[in-house]
């Protein structure tokens, strides 16, 4: 009959101690083999902590693009829309000052006009796309386009003097830039050390 212990040493895979001479070796076998597999371990731990990392990235940039796609799907049409309220507003720019001897017609033809204006407006904004009015701003080529420069001994050099047409931006990325006249420097003119 064979011992508990030599079946159990068996089935473990351990040489039993009293019958094998090569004990000593084989402990050193088996630690060699423990090390690669702890090695092998390492390395799979390694693989799968920069897998883990690789999908969070992709996660977050998928996500990102998402919120891309829905927020500017729409910027080839918004640009035309500002285009349409760009026209609007030089219509209604050229229409003549009030004045006390015209036909209440024309007076409530303007207010009709600036009302439509008004509330065009207020729906661009509902849907992320703001007018900027730069007069008075400083100079940002970044929301700028310079189409002038003209001196002003009132005005800061680089002071935007008057806007020919608005900045617009959607959801807060640039649409179109402002075209400006912008103050530059002339002998009388405030300078920069007296701004500060």
């Amino acid at each position: 009959m064979t011992n508990t212990a030599e079946v159990s040493n068996r089935t473990s895979g351990q040489p039993d101690p009293d019958t094998d001479e090569s004990a000593p070796n084989t402990t050193n076998s088996d630690r060699a083999r423990l090390a690669i597999v702890e090695a092998e371990a390492a390395e799979m731990r390694d693989r799968w902590m920069r897998s883990e990392a690789e999908m969070a990235n992709l996660r977050t940039r998928t996500k990102r693009e998402l919120e891309d796609v829905r927020n500017y799907a729409v910027q080839k049409f918004a640009a035309d829309v500002v285009e349409a309220a760009e026209n609007l507003r030089r219509g209604l720019d050229s229409i003549p000052l009030a004045a006390n001897s015209e036909a209440p017609v024309v007076t409530r033809l303007r207010e009709g006009f600036l009302g439509v204006e008004k509330s065009f407006l207020a729906l661009l904004e509902r849907n992320g796309i703001v007018k900027e009015n730069p007069v008075g701003a400083k100079f940002d080529p970044q929301r700028h386009e310079a189409m002038s420069e003209a001196v002003s001994n009132n005005h800061y050099p680089g002071t935007v003097l008057h806007a020919l047409s608005s900045a617009w931006t959607l959801n807060g990325r640039l649409l179109r830039p402002a075209m400006v006249v912008v103050a530059k420097a002339s002998e009388t003119s405030p300078t920069d050390e007296s701004q500060k």
